[in-house]
């Protein structure tokens, strides 16, 4: 299905060596409109785009937009290529690279082999089991104080569980109380990432990217002193403190100005992400009253739901891996709405791939949303089924059917950060309440899936 050529790698930025029409003339495809390609299709639609190309070229395809060529490579082996990557041919900073190298750079994201290797390990003290069970000490305090607060009634589900992730980041992640330094903090964070996506890529004065450069530079300064301190006052539980201490295999500390990258780019990755994710399963279960109750009684059984004061009891670290119905529920509201529904990267070296030779330098991509959705793979595509991730169904499907978290050398680090946080989340807000859907959302699906409606749901106390 895929070889790859012998070739010189190609220069190491993103703004050179890229192939020209006739290297990718024998690759089906189509540009679109002058200038602007195929850009506005994709965002009104991108699903829907991706569909159409399919379904008129192939699982191979060309398109225009962006202000370039890009070649989308569809299907659980395209994923499987692209993400395992035994050749060490696709380079992950140099396809991330011109959405987010301004606001994020050097994040893990945007790091290729030896170096991300590195990092990765380095960086991975800070998701072992004693600071996970510190964290789930914090979240447990944080989400039951909040989804509390909310109280019965009628709500926006989107925008609130949007405000207690960055708080619970406060909280867990940098270890700081609740507060107006936890305020500034938040607010320079969702400029960065608002202007990661802004059409205007210059920081221009009253521009969305200056006020992401701003928020940058201001948290570049906060990280760079922190780090120092907690080094001299050897760090502490949360994951910034971990992040600072971290040391490579040779005993050595990280450089501070690659801490900070980091832990700039973790708080991007995790916030956003875990907020789709959440909003997603929140409208699954709402949709499905049945999965609802599911998981409430399974919860119940295992924490004991509502305490003598009507509070939910809190789960447990060690009660982590008994919630297997929420887990399985939680992976197939992801599989529905992937927070990363497509997937960047740079071949360094020509390849081939269904039949076609792909030339180096260019940029590819895969699509998780379309694969999450195919019908070879998944019995209800459409529908949410959580017996999809039953043990037996998952040996029986392709092992890259199914990638919200990526793969590969890039598998996301904070996965089982991100299912802790779910299963508390979930621990805390069923016992207490039932949970309705009041309208149907339009979903906005790039570059982060989000309801345009803020997701409008009813809780009922129990």
């Amino acid at each position: 299905m895929a070889t790859l050529a012998a070739h010189n790698p190609i220069p190491a930025h993103w703004s050179e060596g890229n192939p020209t029409e006739e290297e990718l003339a024998h690759i089906p495809g189509e540009g679109g409109w002058p200038v602007v390609g195929n850009t506005f299709k994709m965002l009104k639609d991108p699903h829907a785009f991706a569909q159409h190309m399919v379904e008129t070229y192939g699982r191979v395809y060309k398109s225009k937009a962006f202000g370039g060529w890009n070649i989308a490579l569809i299907g659980a082996d395209a994923n499987e290529l692209v993400l395992f990557d035994r050749e060490k041919n696709f380079s992950s900073e140099q396809g991330w690279g011109p959405i987010l190298d301004q606001l994020f750079p050097r994040g893990l994201m945007l790091l290729d082999f030896d170096h991300h290797r590195a990092d990765r390990r380095a960086l991975s003290i800070a998701f072992k089991p004693g600071p996970m069970r510190h964290y789930s000490g914090s979240l447990n305090r944080g989400i039951a104080h909040k989804v509390e607060e909310w109280g019965a009634g009628r709500m926006e589900f989107y925008p609130a569980i949007k405000t207690l992730t960055l708080d619970l980041a406060a909280d867990s992640f940098i270890g700081i109380e609740w507060g107006p330094e936890a305020d500034r903090i938040n607010t320079a964070f969702i400029d960065m990432v608002q202007a990661s996506v802004a059409p205007v890529r210059r920081p221009l004065p009253f521009t969305q990217m200056k006020r992401g450069t701003d928020g940058r530079a201001f948290l570049v300064d906060f990280f760079t002193q922190e780090t120092h301190r907690r080094r001299a006052e050897g760090g502490g539980q949360d994951m910034f403190s971990q992040f600072a201490t971290a040391e490579y295999e040779d005993g050595s500390l990280m450089p501070v100005d690659e801490v900070v990258d980091h832990m700039n780019f973790l708080m991007m990755a995790a916030h956003d992400t875990i907020t789709s994710s959440a909003t997603s399963l929140i409208w699954q279960l709402a949709k499905n009253p049945d999965w609802q109750e599911k998981l409430r009684q399974e919860i119940e059984s295992v924490t004991g739901g509502l305490g003598p004061d009507g509070r939910a009891r809190d789960l447990a670290y060690e009660d982590m891996g008994r919630l297997e119905l929420v887990e399985m529920a939680f992976k197939e509201a992801l599989r529905i709405m992937p927070p990363v529904p497509s997937t960047p990267r740079r071949a360094l070296r020509e390849f081939e791939f269904g039949g076609y030779r792909i030339p180096a330098g260019s940029h590819v991509g895969i699509n998780a949303n379309y694969v999450h959705h195919e019908e070879e793979h998944w019995s209800d595509p459409y529908g949410f089924d959580p017996n999809h991730f039953t043990s037996e169904a998952v040996k029986a499907r392709h092992k890259y059917a199914w990638v919200p978290f990526g793969g590969g050398a890039h598998m996301c680090l904070g996965l089982h950060f991100a299912y802790m946080q779910i299963k508390i989340l979930m621990a805390q807000l069923l016992p207490r309440y039932r949970i309705a859907l009041d309208q149907e959302p339009d979903w906005q699906a790039w570059p982060i899936p989000k309801p345009k409606d803020g997701l409008k749901i009813t809780l009922e106390r129990i």
